[in-house]
């Protein structure tokens, strides 16, 4: 636009692409959430690499940081952190008070040994401590620490109410009860958030043996009374009626599920394991096939309808896409290069961080740009 010499043209404002608001219709489904919090545990139970484990997690706080909610469920995450801490420093005591088969040359400390009978051979209590005893249970508490954070990110991202839209018919009872059970730890968090920050309000201690004998109880009763007041509200809605089938089908369906139940435990134990990396991913599919096709008849004896179902768009399919393709890329690093995740113990040596698996990993910050940003409290004021 031209106008005198004195005006001032105006310039289009640059674009920005960012996420837009979560709301009902654009929220990322729960289940999309699990694969991808799924598939950095996976990608952590195939490596021993201190970096690559301190990574995962590090990636999984961020999205956590980035696209949790207020909700009482999201606010999870730092007591899986504590258990996962707890965890190692677990691992760690054991390591050293019973001692490892792993030999070493660095002493650290000698321990005075407990002599114990002849039937309790090959275990001891006590001796000599070595640094390679000690960086070996590291690794391991490590592991099994960012598997549980992962677990936890997960917790912290997928509503249960939402996770329960997306169960298919034949799980829908099993369903309701997991959503019952789950409600009760996050509330369990929240009550002791709030009955310590009441107690510390009032000048009274929040630590010490005492103080939790006091909070302990009124957290359990309330976090039950949540529980059984959920379950009581769907007794209501009419949840759990089913429809009748014939017999054939139903015995049909249960083997169907349950075998391919078993076969997808089996085939996800071989992928975790790796000796069974052969046999995993076949018996993992068909383990899939069978289980997909008993759930398909089982969901002929659930009569319900789904009010707004969660729809899978692109912006899902990035987030569950995300997670699989970090579990891809580090089992195919497992497969050419293991000794890149497995830093050696004997001799003792410094971790290397190895470049594109960690390059894989970060695939996994995707949901912090893709995903839609958390409802703000203006907007949950505007609605109420």
């Amino acid at each position: 636009m031209t106008g005198s010499p004195g005006s001032v043209r105006s310039r289009p404002a640059p674009l920005v692409l960012r996420a837009p608001r979560a709301t009902r219709s654009n929220a990322v489904p729960a289940g999309a959430w699990w694969l991808w919090a799924l598939g950095l545990a996976v990608a952590a139970s195939r490596t021993s690499n201190p970096l690559l484990l301190g990574l995962l997690v590090a990636v999984a706080g961020y999205v956590v940081a980035a696209r949790r909610t207020d909700a009482p469920w999201a606010r999870s995450y730092g007591t899986f952190l504590r258990l996962g801490l707890f965890v190692l420093a677990v691992r760690l005591v054991f390591s050293v008070v019973l001692g490892s088969p792993v030999p070493g040359a660095h002493t650290l400390a000698d321990l005075p040994e407990v002599p114990l009978p002849g039937w309790a051979q090959g275990i001891r209590v006590g001796g000599r401590v070595t640094a390679e005893q000690v960086v070996f249970a590291l690794y391991g508490g490590a592991q099994l620490a960012a598997l549980l954070i992962c677990v936890g990110a997960a917790n912290s991202l997928a509503s249960p109410a939402r996770l329960l839209k997306s169960l298919p018919g034949a799980l829908y009872e099993v369903g309701v009860a997991a959503v019952v059970a789950m409600t009760f730890a996050p509330n369990l968090v929240a009550d002791v958030a709030r009955l310590r920050t009441a107690r510390r309000l009032r000048g009274r201690p929040t630590g010490g043996v005492g103080a939790v004998l006091q909070i302990g109880l009124p957290v359990l009763e309330g976090a039950l009374e949540r529980s059984v007041a959920v379950a009581a509200s769907m007794d209501a809605r009419g949840y759990g009626r089913s429809a009748r089938v014939p017999r054939g089908v139903r015995r049909t369906t249960r083997v169907l599920t349950l075998g391919g139940l078993l076969g997808v435990c089996a085939g996800t134990y071989g992928l975790l394991a790796a000796e069974g990396a052969v046999y995993g991913l076949p018996l993992l599919l068909a383990g899939l096939v069978a289980a997909l096709a008993g759930l398909r008849l089982g969901g002929r004896r659930t009569v319900r309808t789904r009010y707004r179902p969660d729809r899978w768009g692109a912006r899902a399919c990035l987030v569950a896409g995300s997670g699989a393709a970090v579990a891809a890329a580090m089992l195919w690093a497992a497969a050419l290069s293991p000794e890149a995740l497995h830093p050696g113990v004997v001799p003792l040596t410094a971790p290397v961080l190895p470049l594109w698996p960690a390059a894989a990993v970060l695939v996994g910050l995707l949901p912090a740009a893709v995903a839609p940003l958390p409802p703000s409290p203006s907007d949950s004021e505007e609605r109420t």
